[in-house]
C-alpha cells in the first residue's frame, strides 16, 4: 500500500491524470500485487477505497514527502527496494511523453528508495513507529477517508476550499454534511434524464440556498461538486440515502421530496422515470409511500 501511494503521487507529477492514465495506473498496480505472488501483496476491495482517495485530487510536494517517508519506512530488503524502482519505471514507461515535472518527481522517489535503509534495524524502526501511532509529518488525506467513503460531496467541496466546509458556509458541521447528501440525491434526479439542463441546475442552487440559508455563491459550489460527483457514477445512491435518513428528521425529509420533485419538475413535466427514481429514494430515506403520493401530487398541482 505505501508503494502503491507513491506510485499515484508520481503520476501527479503534472497536477493531471487523464481517465486513460487512472486506467493504467490502476492495472499497473493491480499486476504489481499479481506479479509478486504473495497474498500479502494482493489489494483488497478495502485497500482499493483507500488509494482511490489518493487519485482523487493532485497529490502536493508536502503529501508526496510524507508518502515516501512511509514506504521508506516499510522497505525490508533489497526486493523491496527492487520492486519500488521497477513500478517506478513502468509507471513512467507508460506515458509516452515524459514532462520535466515528471522526471523531476521521479528521480526525488529513485533517490529517496535509494538511500533508504532496508536493513533489519529499519524494519524494527517502522514497527515501533506504526506500534506508537507515530506518522510521517505532511499533510494526509486519510483523516478525511471517511467522508470520501460515505460522503463524497462533504469531501469534494473540501478540497475546493482547502477547509471544512462549514467553515466557509457559516453552518453546523452536521448541517454542512447534511446540504452535501442533499446536493447528492438532488444531482442524482438531475441525472435521470441526461444531460442536466440550466434549469435542473438552477432548481439544485435554489433548493441548496433557502433550504441552509447560504450564499447563492456557495450554493451553486456544492451544486457543481454534486453534479460533478454524480456524473461520473462516484455517488452510491445506498451510502448517501443512507447517511441522509440517518442525519434527519421525518419532518426534514418530507420537506426533501418537494425539492426533488423541483428538480424533476424543472423542465415542465415529471417523466416516468424520475418519478419511479424519486420513489426509490423515498423508500431509501425511510418514508412511507404516502408521503411520495402527497408530494407528488403537490408538485403537479393537485394538493
Amino acid at each position: 500500500m505505501a508503494l502503491a501511494k507513491v506510485i499515484i503521487a508520481a503520476a501527479w507529477a503534472d497536477g493531471e491524470l487523464a481517465l486513460d492514465e487512472v486506467n493504467s495506473l490502476k492495472n499497473l498496480l493491480a499486476e504489481m500485487g499479481q506479479n509478486v505472488g504473495s497474498d500479502e501483496m494482493s489489494l483488497t476491495m478495502q485497500d482499493w477505497a483507500q488509494l482511490d482517495i489518493y487519485l482523487y485530487s493532485p497529490v502536493g510536494p508536502e503529501e508526496r514527502t510524507r508518502l515516501l517517508g512511509e514506504l521508506a519506512a516499510n522497505l525490508r530488503g533489497p526486493a523491496d527496494r527492487a520492486l519500488a524502482l521497477e513500478a517506478l519505471d513502468r509507471l513512467l514507461a507508460a506515458d509516452r511523453v515524459v514532462t520535466e515535472e515528471e522526471r523531476t518527481v521521479g528521480d526525488e522517489i529513485r533517490q529517496a528508495v535509494m538511500r533508504a535503509d532496508a536493513g533489519p534495524l529499519a524494519g524494527m524502526g517502522a514497527l515501533l513507529r506504526r506500534t506508537f501511532g507515530i506518522k510521517a509529518r505532511g499533510p494526509n488525506r486519510e483523516q478525511h477517508l471517511d467522508e470520501f467513503l460515505n460522503n463524497r460531496v462533504y469531501y469534494g467541496v473540501r478540497v475546493r476550499l482547502g477547509k471544512a466546509p462549514e467553515e466557509d458556509l457559516g453552518i453546523p458541521a452536521d448541517e454542512a454534511r447534511k446540504l452535501a447528501l442533499a446536493g447528492g440525491i438532488l444531482a442524482t434526479i438531475a441525472h435521470v434524464e441526461a444531460p442536466v439542463s440550466e434549469a435542473e441546475r438552477t432548481r439544485i442552487v435554489t433548493a441548496l440556498k433557502h433550504g441552509w440559508e447560504i450564499s447563492h455563491e456557495r450554493a451553486e459550489l456544492v451544486a457543481e461538486v454534486a453534479l460533478a460527483e454524480s456524473a461520473d457514477d462516484q455517488l452510491d445512491p445506498y451510502v448517501m440515502t443512507y447517511e441522509f435518513a440517518q442525519r434527519t428528521t421525518i419532518a426534514e425529509r418530507v420537506r426533501f421530496l418537494d425539492a426533488l420533485f423541483a428538480v424533476a419538475a424543472a423542465e415542465g413535466g415529471i417523466s416516468s422515470e424520475e418519478s419511479a427514481t424519486i420513489s426509490r429514494l423515498t423508500n431509501s430515506i425511510r418514508l412511507e409511500q404516502r408521503h411520495f403520493v402527497e408530494a407528488k401530487r403537490k408538485a403537479l398541482g393537485e394538493g
